[in-house]
């Protein structure tokens, strides 16, 4: 099997899929920041908007940005109901499109993996910060079988076939993410763990909601028939359905935050 970009070029489809997943963790993470009201925020990889909505919706901004390389995904961000409060623009999370000591607060949701610098993307946000100014992120614990599809995954494996992770899931660790804040020179430093569940009306609800997701969806697609048969099969039977029908799948980020010295 060749190598397999993963590509987000579906709003919708990845707004069903792994914007709910990240609006279940969200909500958590928020509550552990704690912010204050009246804060001027930027979400680094926002994406589809779904972390940025819940910052309008919980925490009172004064400003919100969202910066994202897929215009796409900014289409989608850009048509939630969110008032004039968020301002979506393409942008690298590498050089990020603002002056110093811009923002109280930089968040990056479900990000850090894709980014082939990390540490450079951490020091931007830094920078972006004013002293005092909260830097953090929350990400799928791929190395400890956190993500919502580690099971198809496995089951594809197990099948000779290899669906793409997120390039850069080795720095998914605590340890991994405290080494970058560490490094980052960043003061109070904290990390947790967070888990969630999300329950799906039946194995048609969990199909074809998880398929959606680009680490399987270029790799079904390429399935034969059978093979894509045997697949749902696998799942089926390592899915367990309550009494009436439904499925409930859990998820585990690593959260971090930090602050720049003042």
């Amino acid at each position: 099997m060749g190598e397999t970009q993963i590509r987000y070029d579906d709003g919708v489809a990845y707004e069903r899929m792994m914007g709910a997943w990240s609006r279940a963790v969200g909500r958590i993470f928020i509550d552990w920041l704690a912010p204050s009201r009246g804060l001027r925020w930027i979400d680094v990889g926002c994406g589809t908007g779904a972390f940025t909505e819940l910052v309008v919706e919980r925490c009172a901004p004064v400003e919100v940005e969202g910066i994202d390389p897929s215009e796409a995904q900014l289409s989608f961000a850009r048509a939630r109901p969110l008032g004039q409060m968020a301002r979506f623009q393409q942008g690298d999370a590498l050089a990020l499109p603002f002056s110093d000591e811009s923002f109280d607060a930089a968040v990056m949701a479900l990000v850090i993996f894709f980014i082939p610098d990390p540490a450079k993307s951490i020091d931007e946000m830094v920078r972006v910060v004013r002293p005092g100014g909260t830097v953090a992120a929350y990400v799928w614990d791929m190395t400890g079988g956190g993500h919502p599809l580690e099971l198809m995954h496995a089951e594809m494996e197990a099948m000779g076939f290899t669906a793409p992770w997120p390039p850069r899931s080795d720095i998914t660790g605590l340890q991994a993410l405290r080494r970058l804040w560490i490094d980052a020179a960043l003061n109070e430093i904290e990390s947790r763990e967070i888990t969630v569940h999300r329950t799906f009306a039946d194995f048609e609800d969990y199909w074809t909601t998880s398929t959606l997701a680009a680490t399987v969806s270029q790799t079904i697609a390429a399935m034969a028939p059978i093979e894509l048969k045997h697949l749902q099969t696998r799942m089926r039977g390592q899915l367990i359905a309550d009494a009436t029908g439904r499925i409930t799948c859990s998820a585990r980020v690593n959260a971090i935050r930090g602050s720049r010295p003042r």
